[in-house]
């Protein structure tokens, strides 16, 4: 594979900035890095010549002579791919990371990591096919637990990925740079580029659904920890007497709050009578999921409502804990439960504005993501536009 980028730390602002912001003319690039026309001129070229940045016409008359604008080459192009427990989504975006095309299909991680990355592969190759594009500049990919460099941990949720080199793969099918993060980070990183969480640079992201996680942008940059294990919450103890965890221990967050334990308190309340609803829909279906619990607590039903509202209270007390130590401008919610949302927010931010200090939590807005699945798509394409937009 042919890596292009960079050559210097000026060329690498240079793209990060078209990156972030969209075509800019001449002018407006000096101005807002602080190089000499000269240098400018030197660096775009070289650039220009290495295909990563093209002109897109003339920029708006600032007085005198119209400056050109400068953009990311059409032929920057980053694909994304989420995996999570049950299902793989795609896509592929152009260099400011707006997404042109995006697939999915449901997969079981359980079945190991080759038969996952070859579906995953395919994915991306049938975007690829579809829009013409003849190689990508990079891959970014979100996996469901924790990642050390390159390879997963093997987290309970993906058995039989113990150690697999999951960048090395994407990268050899692919032909391109391939980059590995757990889905936390890469929705963080998604939400700081076009999310709520694009105004701020120090905000926590808090990630819902089969695991639960937690992504830190802090000072502007996403924050790894000394081992990349930084936000890995969902085992942390809130009660020495709570439910089994799949960790093997008990009380942790997860198997309150997380997906699994939502279930198992909804089977608790179907079978002992106290939620109706939920014992209507365990007969006809045999199991119940987290869309059956949300579709009862939006009809109304208390015991659901209760359920969804205790995981919510779990959630905020260990958000208290993280808001005291990392003092965020914002928090970012996402993966609630369609339906739901709102009964989480509501205890969420009563427990947090509650049990926190006035100083930290004064002008600090608790908040839902409005990017959906598309947090994850343009996160893991950020991932990787990181890596090829460096010089090092």
């Amino acid at each position: 594979m042919t890596l292009i980028r960079p050559e210097n730390p000026q060329q690498a602002r240079l793209v990060r900035l078209l990156r972030d912001d969209g075509p800019r003319s001449r002018v407006e690039l000096g101005d807002i890095l602080g190089l000499s026309r000269s240098t400018l001129t030197t660096e775009l070229e070289r650039l220009v010549a290495r295909g990563l940045v093209e002109t897109a016409g003339l920029a708006a008359s600032r007085g005198g002579r119209r400056s050109s604008l400068l953009r990311l080459a059409g032929g920057v192009r980053f694909a994304g791919v989420v995996i999570g427990a049950d299902r793989i989504t795609a896509a592929i975006t152009d260099g400011e990371l707006n997404v042109l095309a995006e697939t999915g299909e449901p997969a079981d991680v359980r079945g190991g990591p080759e038969s996952v990355i070859g579906r995953a592969v395919d994915l991306v190759e049938k975007l690829r096919a579809e829009l013409g594009i003849a190689e990508l500049t990079g891959v970014g990919v979100a996996l469901p637990g924790p990642v050390d460099g390159d390879t997963s941990i093997a987290p309970a949720v993906l058995p039989g990925w113990q150690r697999f080199p999951v960048r090395d793969a994407f990268a050899t099918e692919l032909g391109c740079p391939a980059l590995v993060d757990n889905d936390a980070n890469v929705l963080a990183l998604g939400e700081h580029h076009a999310g709520i969480g694009r105004t701020f640079d120090d905000f926590l992201y808090l990630k819902l659904g089969t695991a639960i996680g937690c992504g830190l942008v802090l000072g502007g940059t996403l924050y790894r920890g000394a081992t990349s294990s930084a936000g890995d919450i969902a085992h942390l103890p809130l009660g020495e007497d709570g439910p089994a965890c799949v960790c093997g221990e008990v009380g942790c967050l997860e198997a309150y709050a997380g997906d699994a334990g939502l279930v198992r308190a909804a089977l608790a309340a179907a079978r002992s009578g106290r939620s109706p609803a939920l014992a209507t829909r365990l007969t006809a279906a045999g199991t119940l999921t987290v869309p059956d619990v949300a579709a009862a607590a939006t009809a109304g039903d208390p015991a659901a409502q209760a359920l969804v509202r205790d995981a919510a209270r779990r959630l905020g007390q260990v958000l208290v804990g993280l808001i005291s130590f990392f003092n965020p401008s914002i928090v970012v919610i996402g993966g609630a439960p369609e339906g739901v949302g709102h009964i989480l927010l509501s205890e969420i931010r009563g427990v947090v504005y509650r049990r926190s200090a006035p100083l930290a939590t004064g002008t600090m807005p608790v908040v839902l993501s409005d990017l959906a699945d598309r947090a994850g798509l343009v996160g893991a394409a950020r991932l990787a536009s990181e890596h090829v937009f460096a010089t090092d």
